[in-house]
């Protein structure tokens, strides 16, 4: 299977990234930027998909996509608490597509969300932590040998994630200091 995954800039969040466009240009602060991306996943992926997005952008961003998607949250047990900001933003949408679906009673049920602290101090805002990672897989069903593509590499915590879990016996047997965390 090829599958992608996108963690691009949200949905109006342009400062967060110093107002950085990528090489072709496109201002992540627009809706048809999105929508472009979300066309690009549904035309060069159709094996399936997962979009990282902000809770506010999410009303927008699933007017773009078929009605075949689902919505998955990754739940942040500390969040940073900003200044007149209440309730605190303490959860992130993941809009995905497809994957693997059918899979043995043998491996465990993969729950549409997860609980994974954020990283702090990584160079990136808003990289992803290893946890994030590993339950992103299982979400999609991965197995060894599919294809990922990780759209927005960033700190390349994602593919990196991905070449260590490939090398398992299977993606659901954390290694042995992944166990003891």
């Amino acid at each position: 299977m090829r599958i992608a995954y996108a963690d691009p800039p949200y949905l109006g969040c342009c400062s967060l990234y110093k107002h950085h466009h990528g090489e072709d240009g496109l201002c992540w602060d627009r809706e048809r930027t999105h929508y472009l991306l979300i066309q690009r996943l549904l035309d060069e992926f159709p094996d399936g998909w997962a979009l990282s997005a902000s809770s506010s952008s999410l009303r927008i961003l699933l007017k773009f996509c078929p009605e075949d998607v689902r919505v998955a949250a990754w739940v942040k047990p500390f969040a940073i608490f900003k200044p007149n900001v209440n309730p605190a933003y303490a959860w992130e949408p993941v809009i995905w597509r497809g994957g693997r679906q059918q899979r043995p009673r043998s491996e465990p049920t993969v729950r549409d969300w997860v609980s994974a602290e954020i990283t702090l101090k990584r160079g990136l805002t808003g990289a992803k932590p290893e946890a994030f990672c590993w339950w992103l897989f299982g979400l999609l069903g991965l197995e060894r040998g599919d294809e990922l593509f990780d759209l927005f590499p960033g700190t390349g915590i994602v593919s990196r994630t991905w070449e260590r879990c490939q090398r398992q016996r299977t993606l659901y047997e954390p290694t042995v200091a992944e166990a003891g965390r």
